[in-house]
């Protein structure tokens, strides 16, 4: 797909803009050709939004957990991002805030960053999207879906770590992850929100060329030039290393319902959806090694 052709008297807002994909997004905008009086970076802490409002683009306080906060910051936005909070368990009331806020506000058009198949996956991350997916669609508001698969940088963030170890341990067994980078995600996202309503509305199951646990041990060693290899084990042999590393019992059960997820092909897809809102191959595995270690 060709670059998204932008309103230029629209008005965008990003939530979240403050962080990895937030600030993404909004770089997107821009780059888009949204002039920045039109971009609204809506951040939980204006303190932390210097380098957002350097760019000229305007700064609003916006608190999924303050919803007195939101009815201000959506006022006069037609087009939103809503990028899913990181507060996992908290995420359905929040996003609800967000929702009734921009019904309220009369956004003319929503974008959410959801989670590959939230609608058919065992992933335990998917409930909470799901139902915002849900929310939405009660809403009458006008909105599409980003289905993002797993970021690239899940992996690429422990890169010393593996290298350090010279393995990579995991219990995902074969199972292969249609991973993008958070870059990719972050343009995809833009290119449905600056696009033709009529014709971006709906769910897009995003993700890059699929690669096995394997594949990128395989990867790393070919780009580093260090040895690295998978190591697979049961999930409770992973649980047991986990909390051998101090993990508390919870989260290392829930990291390892992850891998289990993986193992059973639920953060894999065929669909050509980023390539096409993009308009060109999504980053490979290979190169967003390299760029990791720059």
């Amino acid at each position: 797909m060709s670059e998204a052709p932008v309103l230029p008297t629209a008005t965008y807002a990003v939530t979240g803009a403050t962080g990895h994909l937030g600030r993404l997004a909004v770089d997107a905008l821009l780059r888009h050709g949204v002039p920045a009086r039109n971009v609204f970076a809506l951040v939980r802490d204006t303190a932390r939004a210097d380098e957002l409002a350097a760019l000229g683009v305007g700064v609003r306080e916006a608190d999924y957990d303050r919803p007195e906060t939101l009815d201000a910051a959506l006022e006069g936005i037609e087009r939103l991002l809503l990028v899913s909070s990181p507060t996992v368990g908290e995420r359905l009331t929040q996003h609800g805030n967000v929702i009734r806020a921009a019904d309220a506000a009369d956004v003319g058009f929503v974008v959410y960053t959801s989670v590959l198949k939230a609608d058919e996956t065992e992933l335990a991350l998917a409930p909470e999207h799901a139902g915002t997916e849900d929310l939405l669609q009660a809403s009458g508001l006008p909105f599409a879906v980003a289905r993002n698969g797993w970021y690239v940088e899940n992996y690429t963030g422990r890169l010393d770590e593996y290298l350090e170890r010279g393995e990579i341990v995991g219990a995902a067994g074969d199972g292969r992850v249609s991973a993008a980078t958070r870059a990719d995600y972050a343009e995809a996202a833009v290119s449905l929100l600056t696009g033709d309503i009529a014709d971006q509305q709906g769910y897009w199951e995003l993700g890059g060329p699929a690669f096995s646990m394997t594949e990128l041990a395989e990867a790393i060693t070919e780009t580093t030039g260090t040895k690295v290899v998978y190591r697979d084990v049961s999930a409770e042999e992973f649980t047991d290393i986990l909390r051998a590393a101090g993990m508390d019992e919870g989260t290392a059960g829930f990291v390892t319902s992850l891998e289990l997820s993986t193992a059973r092909g639920e953060l894999e897809t065929d669909s050509p959806a980023l390539e096409n809102l993009l308009g060109r191959a999504p980053t490979s595995l290979v190169d967003a090694i390299r760029a990791a270690r720059v």
